[in-house]
């Protein structure tokens, strides 16, 4: 699972609020500022990296290259906002649990099968984590 976000900078928006009073209550919780827009979520299983005829297995501490296309997006990221990239290994509940070890069937997974796993982005010469994004003066 992969997200693209647009990170708000933290004074992405004045606040009108009266000096000697400060904040009304939750009138920071109302602004923008520090919100993480999300602009594009996409997932792709690793059991299907090599072809979608025959799921297998990922190979534990290895890097994988890992090619995930976000499809088209038309968004402008503004002066001061950050490009954030989330990477995690499930989205449930909005897509099946994942249980973290390979199994024929998900769907016939039991309790067993779920178990901890850490993720990795690896950013080194050898191994160059990257985002190719299109920019359009």
């Amino acid at each position: 699972m992969v997200k693209l976000i647009d990170a708000y900078p933290e004074d992405a928006q004045a606040n009108a609020w009266d000096a000697d009073r400060g904040p009304a209550p939750g009138a920071y919780a109302r602004s923008m500022n520090g919100y993480q827009l999300p602009i594009a979520m996409e997932v792709r299983r690793g059991r299907y990296l090599a072809g979608n005829e025959r799921p297998r297995a990922l190979t534990a501490n290895r890097p994988t290259e890992w090619k995930i296309p976000l499809r088209d997006r038309d968004h402008v990221f503004l002066k001061g906002h950050r490009l954030m990239v989330q990477v995690q290994s499930t989205w449930f509940p909005l897509i099946d649990r994942n249980p973290q070890k390979f199994v024929r069937s998900i769907y016939q997974a039991t309790a067993g099968d779920f178990m901890k796993a850490t993720q990795r982005v690896y950013s080194t010469p050898a191994l160059p984590s990257h985002i190719l994004l299109p920019v359009v003066p």
